[in-house]
């Protein structure tokens, strides 16, 4: 059996942790990090098959020492003035990362051509396949998948350019590591689930405290109850284009508030995996949603969108504060910015790769919302009714291609006597409807006031 001094960083062994169940198990674990506390060693370690969110410092008493596996040398390679050179890699150190790739069980429709709709009570309904290598649930309303990629059927390559970008080359140690052990944002702590590019010197912090208004961090409470007499923000800078009961969304513009800006994408990071931080949020535009009381408009969540996007996207990062999570608030977010595509007379969609809550959120948005439109067609003189990709597509907002592969997770898209057929089964709607029944939070258009800007006129910035 292996000495606790003998375990350096790319081990791998069992770990003690409790699941969800709170019931003890011993899954796989890399080690990325030794440290010595008073001669007592800790270890951060990342759980092999899990999100990095639960990445954690751990002692020597939770490892499995006997079952270790220590980090294989690689053949030497040459390095860059000629000389050989090697590094040790932790075993199996190339992550495969699993591609969902939609495979139809029926061809994919024309964007144009009509589809007809079998109702739920339509005589003519038939059981429709699978489509294969897909898990699904019974009311198929899209939250089963824990994949990190959200191409959804749709593979895309990064952009490297925005506030808070996908960059997956981008994985050394320090980046793999939280580097924030708490923060206090208002009546809230959080605790971050990755790393975020604060000042180096507040990492050592046991808290870090921010002004909830205007994000800007401070070291202390006193420093923050100090700023706090000065700061006279109660809400976030910017307009308020929407407010309906006690939920507000305000328009900031990454160049007018450089600095509320680039704290958001700070705090936002500390709950966004595989992004890094550019301090360049000129080109974005942030709509942050908040919750209204005597004290203020308190930050629930928000999402950030380039003014100027030639991929359609109309969310560049989307994130709701942990405080804030399964309360329906995602769907919010992500139903806004469609209301406001809508407005501008445009199709959009999320900048991918999304994360793993936002790709469920995604998924269950296009799905509710595209069979509210489904189930709401009327049959005219006895014929089953139809509708193309493209009127779903502009009534919704939502693009084409997310349309398509929406219908194609749900599996409705059948071909039948040379004509496509969208077949809502029993199973399908009823799980729709008791969703819908759920989801208590909606937009009302009426409440919105926005009126777009015309980005390409780069004066304006």
């Amino acid at each position: 059996m292996a000495e606790v001094g003998e375990i350096i960083e790319g081990c791998r062994l069992p770990v003690l942790r409790r699941n969800q169940d709170n019931e003890d198990e011993w899954p796989l674990a890399e080690i990325l990090s030794v440290k010595d506390i008073s001669g007592r060693k800790l270890f951060y370690v990342h759980y092999i098959d899990f999100n990095k969110r639960l990445d954690e410092w751990v002692t020597h008493e939770r490892l499995d020492l006997k079952k270790i596996q220590f980090p294989k040398k690689e053949a030497k390679t040459p390095t860059k003035n000629g000389l050989p050179g090697s590094r040790p890699g932790s075993p199996e150190r190339e992550v495969k990362r699993k591609v969902d790739v939609v495979s139809p069980a029926t061809p994919v429709p024309s964007e144009t051509a009509p589809a007809s709709v079998f109702p739920q009570n339509g005589s003519a309904r038939r059981a429709v396949a699978a489509q294969p290598g897909r898990k699904r649930k019974s009311n198929c309303l899209g939250t089963d998948e824990d994949s990190q990629d959200s191409s959804d059927g749709i593979p895309s390559a990064p952009r490297m350019t925005g506030s808070l970008v996908s960059d997956r080359s981008h994985d050394d140690i320090v980046t793999r590591m939280k580097n924030i052990e708490c923060i206090e944002l208002g009546r809230h702590r959080l605790k971050p689930w990755y790393f975020s590019p604060y000042p180096q010197e507040l990492t050592t912090l046991p808290v870090l405290y921010l002004c909830e208004f205007c994000l800007k961090y401070g070291r202390s409470l006193k420093c923050l109850q100090r700023h706090l007499t000065k700061c006279d923000l109660r809400h976030p800078p910017g307009n308020e284009i929407y407010r309906k009961g006690t939920i507000s969304f305000f328009e900031i513009d990454g160049r007018k508030n450089k600095s509320y800006s680039q704290n958001l994408c700070l705090l936002a990071k500390c709950f966004l995996d595989h992004k890094t931080l550019y301090y360049d949020t000129d080109p974005f535009l942030f709509y942050v949603m908040t919750e209204y009381d005597s004290k203020g408009f308190h930050i629930v969540g928000y999402f950030s969108k380039e003014k100027e996007s030639t991929e359609d996207y109309n969310v560049a990062c989307i994130l709701t504060l942990p405080p804030y999570q399964r309360r329906g608030y995602g769907k919010l977010l992500i139903e806004f910015s469609y209301e406001l595509s809508k407005v501008e007379g445009k199709t959009g969609t999320p900048e991918k790769p999304l994360s793993d809550l936002g790709l469920l959120s995604y998924r269950s948005y296009w799905s509710q919302t595209i069979l509210e439109i489904l189930m709401g067609l009327k049959s005219e003189s006895g014929e089953r009714p139809q509708i193309t990709i493209n009127e779903i597509s502009e009534i919704t907002s939502i693009k084409k291609e997310d349309v398509i592969s929406t219908l194609q997770y749900l599996n409705l898209i059948n071909y039948y006597k040379g004509q496509y057929i969208l077949t809502l089964s029993e199973d399908i709607v009823d799980g729709h409807e008791r969703a819908m029944l759920k989801r208590l939070l909606r937009i009302d258009s009426k409440c919105l006031h926005f009126t777009p800007k015309d980005w390409s006129k780069r004066g304006k910035w």
